[in-house]
């Protein structure tokens, strides 16, 4: 139940009206039973005086017609009395309902109703509060209706209620007020004013909502659009930067390839050639937290994974930390990216050791779960329906519920190291996996993550070994190599020149399908970026294709935004070599595609 502002004061109307209407017949009955007393007892005197005094006999009246008198009155009274217990009986059947009616109404309401005087003491409050507040009436009683807000809402709150009484009108304020136990409720209060007959304001009839629901929502929605700008940004950063450190890993490979070991500038090279693969670990965390990396799905069995990750994690959180890991039973299979759901148990474990420096326990646990409309943790942002849980738990420092609203955002990090990279990672790779994340935790009392993936009724299938296929590039091949990045596109025409390919080269789609119409000998490959201006790289093989079927396409990129890859999931026979490559990379992509030219 909600009442809002514009109920505004409460004047004389149907229900006051009421009241008087029956508090008035209560009068009228009154007085018509002291009316009927007064004949009957006139009657009685006017038959009985004549007889005690002498003087008065003249006066007196006849008997019979007396006596016929007093019995009509006292038939009269007597109709009279049936009357008035009948209406007496309707009044009270009439306030029976109301009081029955109006405590249905405050016990079931979910609202919290109060009355209080203009000076803000307590007059009513409804078995709500006990409930929702933990308090007693009595309790409430010996309090003012300001006591349990917070000091910092108190100020708004008691503008609100001067407001109300000077205008006559409430309006909607949110505060928060103090449980029992301690804890603060966030509640949206609305005012109503009770004046009276007069117009001077008596009575504020205040209706307050729990609201905290709708916060949590609010900040789920606010992270929500937090994290997709800054996930925006992030992969549009990390797709630029990746051409970037292509050209700088492909120079430092040049450059140790003619610097021998034992040059004291090869020291100096391999630094930065170490440093350009780690800047290239952080740009796939970051298009890992945009959800802009390309995802190989699979159907995996979540406990083979743990199981095989068990001796790395044993080593990576150290000897003080116990691990122990709770597979499930007959668990079902989910789909995903294999590597991405090994880095995400990596990245919560890693999380877990640093939230125990003095050592403790992280358990690890697989279930097969069932979520429905009643389930707590289904939440607006995911399906019900099956689902495979992972849960990472650990007897760390636990968090308070302001560092979980912050704990999936990129570069936040209470280390004082790190990137701030790893849980956003997680809650990325999850999300475009269709999953959803969720936290518990309170401090001093750890933290357990659980992860929800849908469950697919597909079995799992077996891991094969690539090994190498020992097979070269057959000669005179040509690459129409097109790449809009003019560094990249130069050291990648070295690398594939050194191949002993013969090399095409052009800077947009355009161009490349100007050579191609020019040119009358097949093109055994296209190597093309992805994102382009102009024309994007598939575009361009679906114009090319048709004129040349005997051409393969190999994609290069640094992340897929939906133009040969929907949502992050590669298509059946796309072949993508992820930037920044290595001159091994390139090579065996090149050659991987290339003898199947050859056949």
């Amino acid at each position: 139940m909600k009442l809002s502002s514009t109920f505004g004061t409460i004047r004389p109307g149907s229900k006051p009206d009421n009241w008087r209407r029956i508090e008035g017949r209560q009068w009228w009955l009154s007085l018509t039973g002291v009316l009927v007393s007064l004949l009957l007892t006139l009657g009685i005197v006017s038959f009985v005086l004549p007889a005690f005094i002498p003087g008065l006999g003249e006066y007196s009246i006849d008997t019979s017609l007396a006596v016929h008198g007093l019995v009509g009155l006292v038939l009269l009274f007597d109709l009279y009395v049936i009357f008035q217990q009948v209406q007496l009986f309707r009044v009270r059947k009439q306030s029976a309902e109301r009081e029955e009616l109006f405590r249905l109404i405050t016990e079931n309401a979910a609202d919290l109703i109060a009355v209080v005087d203009g000076s803000g003491n307590r007059l009513y409050n409804s078995p709500s509060y006990q409930k929702f507040l933990g308090y007693s009436p009595e309790e409430l009683s010996r309090t003012t209706g300001f006591e349990q807000i917070h000091p910092d809402d108190r100020q708004k709150v008691l503008e609100a209620a001067a407001e109300a009484k000077r205008s006559g009108v409430g309006r909607s304020v949110e505060y928060r007020i103090r449980h029992k136990d301690g804890h603060w409720i966030p509640l949206e209060s609305t005012a109503s004013v009770v004046r009276s007959s007069s117009g001077q304001v008596e009575k504020l009839v205040i209706v307050n909502r729990d609201i905290t629901e709708r916060k949590d929502l609010e900040k789920r929605l606010l992270l929500s659009h937090k994290l997709e700008a800054i996930g925006r940004l992030s992969g549009g950063v990390a797709h630029d930067f990746n051409n970037l450190l292509g050209v700088i890993l492909g120079y430092c490979e040049e450059l140790q390839k003619h610097i021998p070991p034992e040059d004291p500038y090869r020291e100096a090279v391999d630094e930065i050639h170490n440093a350009g693969k780690r800047a290239a670990s952080l740009t796939q965390q970051l298009l890992a937290f945009s959800r802009k990396q390309v995802l190989e799905p699979q159907v995996l069995e979540l406990n083979s994974i743990v199981g095989e990750a068990e001796k790395m994690l044993g080593r990576l959180i150290g000897e003080d930390i116990s691990l122990e890991i709770v597979p499930g039973r007959q668990i079902g299979t989910v789909k995903a990216d294999r590597s991405q759901i090994e880095r995400v148990i990596l990245n919560l474990a890693v999380n877990a050791r640093d939230a125990m420096p003095q050592g403790g326990k992280v358990t690890i646990e697989t279930a097969e779960v069932e979520l429905d409309e009643t389930s707590h943790t289904l939440n607006r942002c995911s399906e019900p329906g099956p689902y495979v849980m992972l849960k990472v738990t650990d007897t760390g420092c636990g968090m308070d519920a302001e560092l979980q609203s912050h704990i999936f955002e990129p570069f936040f990090t209470t280390k004082g190291q790190g990137t701030g990279l790893g849980l956003a990672t997680v809650y990325g790779v999850v999300k475009q996996s269709g999953g959803y994340i969720s936290v518990d935790s309170e401090p001093g009392k750890g933290t357990t993550f659980r992860i929800y993936l849908p469950r697919v009724s597909e079995a799992a299938g077996k891991i094969q070994e690539i090994e190498p296929s020992g097979k070269t590039i057959p000669a005179h091949r040509t690459v129409l190599l097109v790449e809009d990045e003019q560094a990249l596109r130069k050291l990648t025409r070295k690398m594939l020149l050194d191949m002993g390919l013969t090399v095409l080269e052009a800077k947009d789609g355009f161009q490349a399908i100007e050579i191609a119409n020019q040119r009358e000998t097949p093109i055994d490959l296209l190597l093309t970026d992805v994102i382009m201006p102009g024309m994007n790289g598939r575009a361009l093989a679906e114009t090319l294709s048709p004129q040349r079927p005997e051409m393969k396409v190999l994609y290069m990129s640094g992340y897929s935004d939906g133009v040969i890859a929907k949502h992050g999931i590669v298509e059946a026979g796309i072949s993508i070599l992820r930037k920044p490559f290595t001159r091994e990379e390139l090579l065996q992509s090149v050659e991987d595609v290339a003898i199947g030219v050859a056949g």
